[in-house]
């Protein structure tokens, strides 16, 4: 699936500039260290930075010719509609996550923002996610009906089996899906390779050097990695 420029049939790596699910303090810093590395998908999460400095660092992005995500890690629908409401305040591309709600949805498609929420039963934070595989992909046809774009999809999250989950929903649902969360060691790239979502996020493993060198080496490693796997 093409989508926003995504070119041939390697997943999109989404590099967030997240630890333990929030935004490094830093952030803006790596991002103009790493701003030209190979990847073209960027974000970072609600929390903790204010709302002024997550609209610089998404201009600067944008700057950069960069795709932009807000990845919200919230489950009621007041906290989920603040955070989708800092994505339209800072004009992002993609909202990530949040539990479902119609009015999270609604403002999305009103301000033009695809929106990629949950499935399952998410909690925590960090998150996991519990469910069954079935339910979930049920779950997705039901949002699809609605207008959502497509699914954030906390997989390695996941209390079951991981693979399993993205292998199955991938297959069944007939939209972009983000698999979020802990891609952290090649062995699940390789899973990700093989089960080929539309794109994938790595925030954390980056900070731990999980890959190996610096930020901008790492994100580079992993985009030429998944290149020469799915050419």
């Amino acid at each position: 699936m093409q989508v926003d420029g995504k070119m041939g049939n390697s997943p999109e790596l989404v590099v967030m500039l997240t630890h333990h699910d929030r935004t490094v303090e830093n952030a803006y810093e790596i991002f103009d260290q790493c701003k030209n590395t190979r990847a073209k998908y960027w974000g970072f999460k609600e929390e903790p930075m204010p709302l002024p400095m997550m609209q610089k660092l998404f201009d600067y992005m944008k700057e950069c010719g960069k795709i932009t995500s807000l990845e919200v890690v919230a489950y009621t629908e007041e906290e989920c509609l603040r955070g989708a409401k800092m994505a339209v305040t800072c004009g992002c591309d993609y909202l990530l996550g949040t539990s479902f709600f119609d009015s999270v949805n609604d403002l999305c498609l009103q301000n033009g923002i695809r929106y990629m929420p949950f499935v399952g039963k998410v909690s925590r934070r960090p998150s996991i996610l519990e469910g069954s595989i079935s339910g979930m992909i049920e779950e997705a046809h039901r949002y699809l009906e609605k207008g959502v774009f497509g699914f954030d999809l906390l997989g390695y999250r996941y209390t079951q089996n991981a693979y399993e989950l993205n292998r199955q929903f991938v297959a069944a649902v007939p939209a972009p899906v983000c698999i979020a969360g802990s891609i952290n060691s090649y062995r699940r790239l390789d899973e990700i390779s093989e089960i080929n979502p539309w794109s994938f996020t790595i925030g954390g493993a980056f900070f731990e050097q999980k890959f190996q060198g610096s930020i901008q080496e790492q994100i580079d490693k992993v985009c030429t990695y998944l290149e020469k796997k799915n050419a």
